[in-house]
């Protein structure tokens, strides 16, 4: 598991994902988590896009006593250091221009009802494998005679 063991401090890790984006030149950054669903949130806006991440984090009541404590901390930075290098790859193959940000971004971009593409099209893509043909939705306008 990539940073397993790392000392990198949580903090250290938003600061971090903080400078990568201001330097792709995003905007409208904000970072935040939810310890009650154990889940965490990064989103910036960027090529007129808004993007999502979301990354599960440990649950506290996993860990007992000061031991516990420690592991789960060591969990929570390995969590962190793992968002910074998908985060960090994604930028530096746009910039690269391996790929356009489009491309490497479409999962996480934030449609205008609140839910990211992937959220939206797996369960597409799900459906269009145990039917065997493609669902109407994910047609390009016109391109009805290529739903089977």
């Amino acid at each position: 598991m990539y940073a397993q063991g790392t000392v990198v401090s949580v903090e250290k890790s938003k600061a971090e994902i903080e400078r990568l984006i201001a330097k792709a030149k995003c905007t409208q950054f904000m970072i935040g988590s939810d310890q009650e669903n154990h889940r965490a949130r990064v989103q910036f806006k960027a090529h007129n896009r808004i993007i999502r991440f979301e990354i599960g984090l440990p649950e506290r009541a996993k860990f007992y006593g000061r031991r516990g404590e420690e592991q789960y901390a060591a969990a929570a930075r390995q969590k962190w250091r793992a968002l910074v290098l998908v985060i960090k790859a994604k930028l530096e193959a746009v910039s690269s221009q391996i790929t356009t940000f489009e491309d490497e971004f479409m999962a996480h971009i934030v449609m205008p009802n609140d839910r990211t593409v992937a959220e939206i099209v797996t369960p597409l893509v799900t459906a269009a494998y145990e039917q065997g043909q493609m669902p109407r939705g994910l047609l390009a306008p016109g391109a009805a005679d290529e739903a089977r």
